[in-house]
């Protein structure tokens, strides 16, 4: 049986720039406000933290930031993941100085690969052993989906941890769930299913919304089932605003809405639109946190 790294709600921290560098000062403050805020881990340079964008030292100087602030007080889960299995063992015996607890690996993207391609990859992975492996599924950024049957082959590896699915497929999510077990620690990867992710097995959610409502989140994530289902149907047009566009140029715009950091995200990405904005200001007053 895998012990969960945690268990609850997760923060995909976003990154703080100010002027085309980033904010430590925002980071920081970001940080403290969401462990004040009872989240139970935090993902630094995940996809939310638009680590694609950033140079090698601003991805160490960002880890850096936020396992510092942390100070042990959460578990700080490093976002390694890439196209480039060698880089990726890299980036995991980086995370690993600077401090993180562990890895969370996002399934290649563009050169994608097979199914078989997928075990090799975190079987690598894994077994260079530096960080604990939690498998990152979002086939609707990266074009690649891990099948049941795949995850299921990797569930005996020692270091790999846990799964973050971001299908949106309950179905596929339920059948994961019954092939691996307690052998593999589940988390929703989607803020809009953390009740019904809970309901058939899952241990919490890492999430983008967390970054403006932290509190309701950890509520989702730990609160009986039938009060966390209302709380996810209540605040349900709230996450929706959240991802009407790329993530995370919605996020960025509300937490500048919030002043926790400007509206600057980088390109590609361009600011949220005035429309979008519009809907996310009218659903973040319905949800009364503007």
């Amino acid at each position: 049986m895998t012990l969960p790294l945690f268990e609850g709600c997760a923060t995909a921290l976003l990154t703080p720039f100010k002027r085309g560098k980033m904010d430590e000062a925002a980071l920081r403050k970001l940080v403290n406000a969401q462990i004040e805020a009872g989240i139970d881990a935090l993902v630094a340079c995940g996809t939310t933290a638009e680590p694609s964008t950033m140079t090698e030292n601003e991805w160490e100087r960002a880890l850096s930031i936020v396992v510092e602030t942390t100070a042990g007080r959460v578990p700080v889960i490093a976002g390694t993941g890439g196209n480039n299995t060698l880089d990726v063992i890299q980036k995991a015996r980086r995370a690993k100085a600077l401090g993180a607890d562990a890895q969370l690996c996002v399934t290649p993207y563009y050169n994608k690969t097979t199914q078989n391609g997928l075990i090799a990859h975190y079987q690598a992975i894994a077994r260079d052993g530096a960080l604990p492996v939690i498998v990152y599924n979002v086939p609707s950024r990266t074009g690649l989906n891990v099948l049941p049957a795949t995850l299921n082959a990797l569930a005996d590896e020692e270091n790999i941890i846990g799964m973050k699915e971001a299908s949106g497929n309950m179905a596929q999510i339920m059948e994961m769930i019954r092939l691996c077990g307690d052998r593999i620690v589940f988390y929703s990867g989607s803020d809009e299913l953390t009740a019904p992710f809970r309901a058939v097995g899952g241990k919490g959610v890492i999430s983008v919304a967390a970054n403006i409502v932290p509190d309701v989140m950890v509520r989702m994530a730990h609160a009986p089932i039938e009060e966390a289902a209302a709380l996810n149907v209540q605040y349900l047009p709230l996450i929706n605003a959240l991802f009407t566009e790329v993530n995370p140029i919605p996020v960025k715009a509300a937490a500048a809405m919030l002043c926790i950091c400007k509206n600057e995200v980088r390109l590609p990405l361009t600011p949220l639109s005035k429309e979008h904005q519009k809907q996310l200001k009218q659903e973040m007053q319905k949800a009364g946190i503007l």
